[in-house]
């Protein structure tokens, strides 16, 4: 069972929304915390540090500027569908930018937690795992 169908099953939701139907803003809210669990459940295991170093760590990877240099490293290996649901959240205007990102860097990393929400609803746990070692840096692209 996907780590979706866990969390639905748990919450007696018995029949999840399709994906492609939602709007990008929801696909990449979701897809925010994705990144997010996976940031820090790396350097959890991979960091012994204070808490405060980790959070350090945590920020310099989930925040626009990290995100968007996430997106370059998994961008090669990207499938058309995962391409289109990239393009469908960089595209979409959420009216505001954070003081501390460039509009570049935050559209693109929008488009990325868009397309990690996309393969995290879709139940695409294996396709995530991998994209997720190649943004973490834990896997480079082999040529």
């Amino acid at each position: 069972m996907s780590i979706q169908g866990t969390i639905l099953s748990a919450l007696n939701i018995e029949r999840p929304s399709d994906p492609s139907q939602l709007p990008a803003l929801s696909l990449a809210y979701i897809g925010d915390t994705v990144y997010d669990l996976y940031a820090r459940t790396y350097l959890v295991e991979t960091k012994d540090c204070p808490v405060h170093s980790l959070h350090v760590h945590a920020s310099a990877l989930v925040c626009a500027k990290g995100q968007a240099e996430a997106f370059f490293r998994v961008e090669p290996i990207l499938s058309e569908a995962e391409l289109s649901a990239f393009k469908r959240g960089r595209n979409s205007h959420s009216g505001t930018v954070p003081k501390n990102a460039s509009v570049s860097d935050y559209r693109i990393a929008t488009g990325f937690e868009a397309l990690l929400g996309y393969l995290y609803l879709s139940g695409e746990d294996e396709r995530l795992n991998v994209l997720m070692k190649y943004a973490l840096g834990i896997e480079e692209k082999h040529e």
